[in-house]
């Protein structure tokens, strides 16, 4: 027990530590009068450390419902009587779900609502010497009316039980209860608005009329202050008052400054109470499609942070983790972490406040929408609200995240979408002017996500993974900037005027998955929830799925292929990114995630909140200031020019004028560049530099571009002008007409009909005598065109890959296996296939030879892009790359269908 002395009129006692635990799956706790001292509870009853989450243990991982926890005090000489010390509170940070308290015997509280603060009077029950406080606690198994967040089927593990802290603090009976701070940039003064107890609490001994309410404001980092004032109070106990600042500090994420404000309360010349709070002086605005921040265009680079810690769950695994958090987002370059479907700790928000990191916060969801779950969540948002209105970090509200809630997401027959229910879109409408009105210092998302009806952000939710489908994600934003109100169910304020933020989007890399059981000492329990997908999600048996898998033969072990999976990740989200920060009309982007979560490794840090290996890479594409290029093509032939534009990104409040330097191929060369605050600018063709000449099929040149301390890397693909190689026994057959055309100009024997003198015949699909051909003996290759996929079955069967946004797609990998192909592509394809990537992947048994494998997630659903078969005496070899149509004029396209053409030609050779 740690007692606080802050000052003499209030006094916190600490009551974290040892409790005592028992579940009550019987509910029979109150019948057995377990909340009363001289009562004994079951043998089995167990010590726990408050703050806990009794999913914690592993014994209690799957219990819903009640438990109780108790604890003795010992206050013998240190209750104070006299009028300043007259109130003892117990406070609780956050208790899930609903809780009731005891102070020796008696009842003296209750809460329902599992992420927010309250407070419960214990004052006549205590006695002084040996006080024992009993809390009963109810997570109940159905959980769907309740405001949960991520717990539970299909996400992450359930949250049960006292999570934050506990207090006992002493207070005097008249007192300051809150002070809310309203900065106004535009007079530099900030409105002060006092709640007090005074003339209305039970036991309150202040008449209203003889009290005064004295303000002090002092800057926090030199103490020095700033202003004073005083003010009467109001018939109800409150006041306000405004209190100008002599050329003030804003508060920015680059420069925190925090005002501490101080109120007394005084009665004939005595001070009766003292209260202490801190604001920053900062203000936020959406208007004309941009995001302001103390009146200056601020660009937001965010990340999805979901507040969840490997074996703590909710709570912070170490004693530094939120001052780490902070310091570890701002020096990966993000400036706002969306802290997602559940209120944010309140000590994370303190070192967000004092170290400088913008927060987007946003109530836990239920899943149904109805007269219960809207009431939960209008309290919660009240309360969260009123928990946080002083944190000059927190700028954004969301009220619902993609519709959880209040549409119909998850397809319940009960529920309908916001898309199209009216009822829904009037309520949301509303309760987003409810929110406005209660705070009107932040900017309000009313569904996060689409299908908006009344928001100061058109934000968006888009998995698009690159280069796979860059030239989608290019369509993809243009649409959105051209057509904002697409993404509104109903339009009550104006689309055009609202910022378009992604605040959702990025891509799998595989996590240190061996580190993470280590960490655990077992295997950690998310490995096989029951209700996880088997495979794409479930990690358990993923060890097995890479032995058992072509996994095994592209990879030496499974730290190779996680290297190579997270060098994929930084490619697809850099150009994401990139494509967002050069497109004007974006206004910001929130990735997923900051961190893996559990089983979801799409993390920019692993769950541990360990880097992952590309963390300085990922720095610097997402650094306020960057510089990026942009290829009239990534593929080129020998001789051909690399040929690129160059975007310098500046999010800071200072014009930037500096050289541009870069070098490719031997070549080098330099521009001056300015680009004014919080904007970017295009230097058209500053790189042109003749591609050298080929040792082989393929290399790669690198493309360096720098701008101050902005840099970039950028790989070329130089493919060689090699002849198409020589045939060996026989001829080509081509069905299509273009592609044999162009086999024939460069060299191919190529025929249009299938006989005897045909080493192999390349289709689209597969006849009755293509397939006779290939029982025969003969080497059929299957290939996709560049505007279709191979969707003949008739050998393969094929699993379809979108053709845009996919939240499966950015959680796979495609990898190559033969030895000969990765000589052109790589271990994992790049962007020396860009415009060519599937739009279908055959599955595959392991009798197959895969040539380039394919899997999601936790290595499930293994199919390939390319893979051989036996067909009768022969063999089909399926390419879903749309290689066909780009024939001749794709460069990679080319080289990879020669090498394919080359190893059935040599096979056929060898029978």
């Amino acid at each position: 027990m740690t007692t606080t002395q802050a000052d003499g009129y209030r006094r916190r006692i600490e009551l974290n530590g040892s409790w005592q635990f028992v579940t009550d799956p019987d509910e029979s706790g109150r019948d057995g009068n377990w909340y009363d001292g001289g009562e004994s509870w079951p043998d089995r009853a167990e010590p726990v450390e408050v703050p806990h989450a009794w999913q914690e243990r592993e014994a209690y991982r799957e219990y819903t419902g009640t438990a109780w926890y108790r604890r003795t005090v010992d206050l013998k000489g240190t209750i104070d009587e006299t009028d300043r010390m007259a109130r003892a509170l117990v406070r609780f940070g956050a208790v899930d779900y609903e809780a009731t308290v005891w102070v020796n015997g008696t009842e003296v509280g209750s809460n329902r609502g599992g992420y927010l603060p309250f407070a419960v009077d214990a004052t006549d029950a205590l006695v002084d010497g040996e006080n024992e406080i009993v809390v009963e606690a109810t997570d109940p198994a159905d959980i769907s009316e309740i405001p949960h967040g991520k717990q539970g089927e299909p996400w992450y593990q359930r949250v049960s039980g006292i999570w934050q802290d506990v207090t006992l603090e002493f207070v005097p009976a008249s007192r300051v209860e809150t002070v809310r701070a309203t900065p106004d940039l535009e007079d530099d003064s900030v409105n002060l608005e006092i709640d007090t107890t005074v003339g209305e609490a039970a036991g309150a001994d202040l008449p209203v009329d003889d009290v005064t309410a004295t303000v002090t404001v002092a800057r926090e980092e030199s103490g020095a202050e700033a202003a004073t004032a005083a003010t009467t109070l109001d018939a109800d106990g409150s006041a306000s008052i405004a209190v100008s600042l002599d050329d003030p500090d804003y508060w920015t994420p680059e420069t925190p400054a925090l005002y501490d404000v101080r109120v007394e309360l005084e009665r004939d010349g005595t001070v009766r109470d003292r209260y202490e709070e801190y604001f920053g002086m900062r203000s936020v605005e959406a208007r004309d499609g941009r995001v302001y921040l103390n009146g200056e265009p601020y660009p937001i680079r965010g990340a999805l942070e979901q507040g969840y810690y490997p074996k703590t769950l909710y709570r912070p695994f170490g004693d530094d983790c939120f001052e780490d958090e902070v310091r570890t987002a701002k020096e990966l370059g993000f400036n706002l972490l969306r802290k997602h479907i559940k209120p944010a700790h309140p000590d994370f928000l303190e070192q967000a406040d004092r170290l400088g990191l913008l927060v987007w916060e946003e109530p836990a969801n239920p899943t149904v929408h109805s007269e219960r779950s809207k009431r939960e969540v209008r309290e919660q948002l009240e309360g969260l609200i009123e928990r946080d209105y002083n944190r000059p970090s927190v700028v954004v509200w969301s009220i619902y995240n993609e519709e959880w809630g209040i549409g119909n997401p998850q397809g319940l027959d009960v529920e309908t979408s916001l898309w199209v229910d009216e009822e829904k879109q009037e309520y949301l409408a509303a309760l987003y002017e409810e929110t406005k009105a209660a705070d009107p210092t932040r900017l309000v998302c009313d569904n996060s996500g689409w299908a908006h009806v009344a928001t100061d952000l058109n934000d968006y939710h888009r998995y698009f993974v690159s280069p796979d489908r860059a030239d989608a994600w290019a369509d993809d934003l243009d649409r959105i900037v051209e057509d904002p109100a697409d993404n509104y169910a109903a339009a009550e304020t104006d689309p055009r005027d609202a910022p378009a933020i992604i605040s959702e989007f990025g891509t799998w890399g595989l996590c240190d998955a061996s580190a993470i059981e280590e960490y655990y000492g077992e295997r950690p329990p998310w490995f096989d929830y029951e209700f996880l997908e088997e495979g794409l999600k479930r990690p358990d048996g993923y060890r097995d799925r890479f032995d058992e898998t072509a996994l095994s033969e592209a990879f030496n072990d499974f730290r190779e292929l996680m290297e190579a999976w997270q060098r994929r990740q930084l490619r697809s989200n850099a150009d994401v990114i990139e494509q967002m920060r050069a497109h004007e009309g974006i206004a910001g982007y929130v990735i997923t995630e900051f961190s893996d979560i559990e089983w979801e490794f799409n993390g920019i840090l692993d769950y541990r909140r360990e880097s992952k290996a590309f963390a300085e890479e990922f720095a610097r594409v997402n650094a306020p200031v960057a510089v990026q290029l942009e290829f009239e093509s990534r593929t080129v032939r020998e001789d051909e020019p690399i040929a690129a534009d160059a975007v310098v990104v500046n999010d800071t409040t200072d014009r930037l004028e500096a050289e541009l330097s870069w070098t490719a191929a031997g070549e080098s060369g330099r521009r001056t560049v300015a680009v004014n605050a919080a904007s970017a600018v295009r230097a058209e063709d500053l790189v042109t530099v003749d591609a050298p000449a080929v040792d082989g099929t393929i290399e790669t040149v690198t493309v360096t571009v720098e701008f101050g301390d902005a840099r970039t890397d950028e790989p070329v693909t130089v493919v060689s002008r090699s002849e198409f190689p020589e045939s060996v026994g026989g001829s080509v057959y081509v069905e299509n007409e273009s592609l044999r055309n162009e086999l024939d100009r460069r060299g191919a024997t190529v025929t249009d009909r299938l006989d005897d003198s045909v080493a192999v015949a390349v289709v689209g699909e597969t006849t009755d005598a293509v397939l006779e051909y290939a029982r025969s003996g003969g080497d059929v290759l299957l290939v996709a065109g560049r505007d279709d996929s191979v969707t003949d079955s008739s050998v393969f069967e094929y699993g379809d890959l979108p053709e845009d946004e996919s939240w499966n797609l950015v959680a796979s990998l495609l990898y190559t296996v033969d030895d000969r192909l990765e000589r052109l592509l790589g271990p994992v394809p790049g962007w020396e296939l860009d415009g060519l990537y599937p739009y279908a992947v055959a599955a595959v048994t392991e009798d197959d030879d895969v040539g380039v494998g394919y899997v999601e997630g936790w290595l499930a659903n293994p199919s390939a892009a390319i893979a051989t078969r036996d067909y009768g005496e022969g063999t089909v070899r399926v390419c879903t790359f749309r290689v066909a149509d780009a024939y001749g004029d794709h460069p990679t396209a080319t080289a990879l269908l020669d090498e394919l053409l080359a190893g059935r030609l040599e096979s056929s050779a060898g029978r």
